[in-house]
């Protein structure tokens, strides 16, 4: 019996088109699904006629295939990986390997690892994004795991993804067990984001100057040119989406659209992982939030019936002067959204000792992924210049811009809220930037000395002669303390 190259589990969406994807590329695939009738149903159909084996045991999927083996799960995340891995583990042998090619939590994967790593057998978590065009057409993957696994499928993984304008394949060795997922989930996170503030100024457009879908639609197709900053896959969609009509209506189909969006888990993650590593994401945070509000419909018409803000016309009324600030600001508050999201891998990174490349995460982004943009070059080249950007904020190219431009970014905003438009993605984007720019921020001042005040918890001073904090001999911080009771009530003195 001849063996395949690689095995796949998941007859799901994304686990067909990548099955199509590899065997399109040359390698000889088995296929195996829990339910034997998606199996028997894709074999007489989009698997016809290609070099796929169907199996309908997993003993007859694992000895179906080279060795050592390979198999690729497309399954749910949670139990049902475990499950797969679980079946697998005595059938396979030492060196073989387990690809886990879903939207698992990165904690999950570090255990799967360590689990698997104590029977010899290889592990990867492998984020793929792209949707079911990109999988059978090129995704952008993120593979982690350890080193040799990733040389086993390395050659299958370049062939089968993105490949950017310069050739370039869209996928790289991410890190060790976890990072691959911690990777793809941040990748979603700021996908959120993305959505979130392409959505706010589609609002603003709408409101400030009256526009219908098919106008902003046009407006989107002039900031997708390959020349723009702004040229990027969801600013496409975004265009295409506004131009669909609906049958039943003969409106626009978006205006027809409950306004409610679900979502499956990553960005809930991202947001409980920055909190976990103390890193500050606000503007993908306001998006997930967003998306939260928008579930609950009945209540937002409950309270609309009796909160009604004073919404003005846009006093302004230069439309031209308006998408150019429109266009300015989304720029602005997308590079704000990044930078939370690269500096949450650098967190990451440095805690569980994966030294992620951004460079090489940005340079796998060009292409293949939803968030796929004309932007992810300037941060691949500002990554190449200074692998240890603290931020990316510090980036020439973007603190100029973010210097000429933050005017804008505040009128935006500011015409947004007259014309009744909230902007949370938007606000805390601009937000982010001020915070992160001040040598002094007033409000952790009044908060250092009220957590003093009621908790005797203490606080740091400050230089007499600049904003840099006073040090003690050895080089950490002098804490002091103040007897506030004793202060402001001597009659309480203990």
């Amino acid at each position: 019996m001849t063996k395949q190259d690689i095995g796949l589990i998941g007859l799901a969406v994304m686990g067909q088109s990548l099955v199509l994807n590899m065997e399109s590329k040359g390698y000889s695939v088995a296929v195996y699904n829990r339910t034997a009738e998606r199996t028997r149903e894709f074999a007489g159909s989009r698997a016809r006629g290609k070099n796929i084996s169907t199996a309908y045991s997993i003993e007859e999927f694992v000895d179906s295939l080279k060795k050592p083996r390979k198999i690729m799960l497309m399954v749910k995340a949670g139990n049902p990986v475990d499950e797969n891995i679980n079946a697998l583990i005595p059938l396979l042998d030492k060196g073989d390997l387990i690809i886990d090619g879903g939207n698992s939590f990165y904690k999950d994967t570090i255990r799967r690892s360590r689990q698997l790593d104590e029977k010899g057998i290889l592990f990867i978590g492998a984020g793929v994004s792209g949707g079911e065009e990109g999988a059978l057409l090129g995704p952008a993957m993120m593979p982690g795991g350890q080193k040799d696994a990733y040389i086993l499928i390395e050659e299958i993984f370049e062939n089968i993804s993105a490949k950017a304008d310069d050739g370039i394949p869209c996928v790289s060795y991410i890190g060790s067990d976890g990072a691959g997922h911690f990777v793809k989930m941040v990748h979603n996170g700021i996908e959120y984001g993305d959505m979130q503030l392409i959505g706010e100024c589609v609002w603003a457009l709408k409101a400030a100057l009256g526009y219908d879908a098919e106008k902003i639609a046009d407006i989107m197709k002039s900031w997708n040119n390959p020349d723009d900053v702004l040229s990027s896959y969801l600013i496409g969609i975004t265009g295409d989406g506004m131009r669909e009509r609906d049958k039943e209506s003969e409106g626009f189909l978006v205006d027809r659209t409950a306004d409610i969006t679900r979502m499956k888990g990553t960005g809930t993650w991202t947001v409980a992982s920055a909190l976990e590593l103390l890193v500050p994401i606000p503007t993908i945070a306001s998006a997930v939030f967003s998306r939260e509000m928008s579930q609950d419909k009945n209540l937002r018409l409950a309270i609309s019936a009796n909160i009604r803000p004073v919404h003005s016309k846009y006093a302004g009324g230069d439309a031209e002067k308006f998408m150019s600030m429109a266009h300015d600001a989304l720029f602005f508050a997308k590079i704000s959204s990044y930078a939370q999201g690269f500096a949450l891998m650098t967190a990451a990174s440095n805690k569980y000792g994966w030294k992620l490349d951004m460079g090489k995460i940005a340079r796998g982004w060009r292409a293949g992924c939803i968030i796929r943009a004309q932007f992810l070059s300037r941060i691949t080249e500002e990554y190449g210049e200074d692998p240890d950007l603290p931020n990316l904020l510090v980036a020439p190219v973007f603190s100029d811009f973010i210097n000429e431009k933050l005017s804008s970014l505040a009128q935006f905003i500011e015409i947004a809220h007259t014309v009744g438009v909230p902007t949370l993605a938007t606000d805390s984007a601009y937000s982010y930037i001020l915070q992160i720019a001040s040598p002094i921020m007033v409000s952790a001042q009044i908060a250092a000395q009220q957590r003093d005040y009621f908790g005797a918890h203490g606080y740091f001073k400050l230089n007499k002669n600049d904003p840099a904090i006073k040090l003690k001999s050895d080089g950490s911080y002098q804490e002091y303390h103040t007897e506030w009771m004793e202060e402001e009530h001597p009659e309480k003195k203990i």
